[in-house]
């Protein structure tokens, strides 16, 4: 068996950022050869993201890119706050969000084939979680595509809990960044009010029916007093209606077209939205950050 000297070590914990022991065993495990302790790594690392596949994966970071006239914003997931806030994801991150804006891929699958330095984005995606022990997800990702004439405006909340990435024709990237503010705060559901698809409008304005006529109002004026309150409503989940939180007496569409802007698109993430959260004791998430 050959003998695996510090310096074998350090330089394979260099180029893969493995802890000293998993570099000295892939390196013995190999009988000191380089190219086969890599090999020994990427298919440990492989089972190990295998072993995790069904943990939940509801932490994690936004990062939002923009690169000439195409913009993307994305999430990549970890099981803890502790991980998703080390070094390690972070890179990770970034380094996928540049690919994916500058490679435009059509889907998460497609994302993670896409080559970086001889490795694909799921090689990189299991080196990581060898890493950090984890289970990490690429969850999903949005790409904008813009004229000359149109500004993105980016906003990364707390670190990048919330990402929040505005399009808008003409004015400038300030009020692009004034926006993406504001959508970050609001979570606005729509784009304006015409986006709201006819079912939501339906279903809400009898509710709304519903609601006027359990509080005994008169018949005759339950069709206004619903109009009204539809319009509220819409004000509520229409980014374009909504009330601007940097000035309330406007609205956002006003303050954009103020500007000599129009909306075009935005998309916000929240961190962990739509997935359900494993309860856990936490002596039990203790246990199972050392298994």
């Amino acid at each position: 068996m050959a003998k695996i000297t510090a310096a074998q070590v350090k330089n394979l914990r260099d180029k893969t950022s493995v802890g000293m022991m998993d570099a000295k065993k892939a390196l013995v495990a190999s009988d000191g050869d380089e190219k086969q302790a890599l090999e020994f790594l990427r298919e440990k690392g492989i089972a190990k993201a295998e072993k995790k596949s069904d943990r939940v994966a509801n932490a994690g970071l936004t990062r939002v890119v923009t690169n000439n006239n195409t913009a993307a914003i994305v999430e990549v997931n970890a099981e803890t706050d502790f991980v998703s806030g080390n070094d390690d994801f972070k890179d990770l991150i970034d380094m996928i969000a540049a690919k994916i804006v500058e490679q435009k891929p059509a889907n998460v699958e497609e994302a993670l084939k896409m080559d970086v330095d001889g490795e694909t984005i799921n090689d990189k995606i299991i080196n990581t979680t060898q890493i950090t022990g984890e289970k990490i997800t690429l969850r999903r990702f949005e790409i904008l595509n813009k004229e000359d004439d149109a500004n993105f405006g980016a906003y990364l909340h707390n670190g990048g809990l919330i990402g929040a990435l505005v399009q808008i024709k003409g004015a400038d990237e300030a009020t692009a960044k004034h926006v993406a503010m504001h959508i970050a705060a609001t979570n606005p559901e729509y784009l304006d009010r015409n986006s709201v698809p006819s079912d939501r409008l339906d279903k809400e304005r009898e509710e709304l029916k519903k609601e006027a006529l359990d509080e005994g109002k008169p018949e005759k004026i339950v069709e206004k007093m619903v109009e009204g309150r539809l319009n509220k409503f819409l004000s509520e989940i229409s980014l374009a209606d909504q009330e601007f939180v940097m000035d309330s007496d406007k609205t956002v569409s006003e303050f954009v077209k103020d500007n000599g802007g129009e909306l075009e698109a935005f998309v916000r993430y929240e961190v962990g939205e739509g997935i359900e959260k494993e309860e856990q004791s936490f002596a039990d998430e203790v246990n199972s950050q050392i298994k």
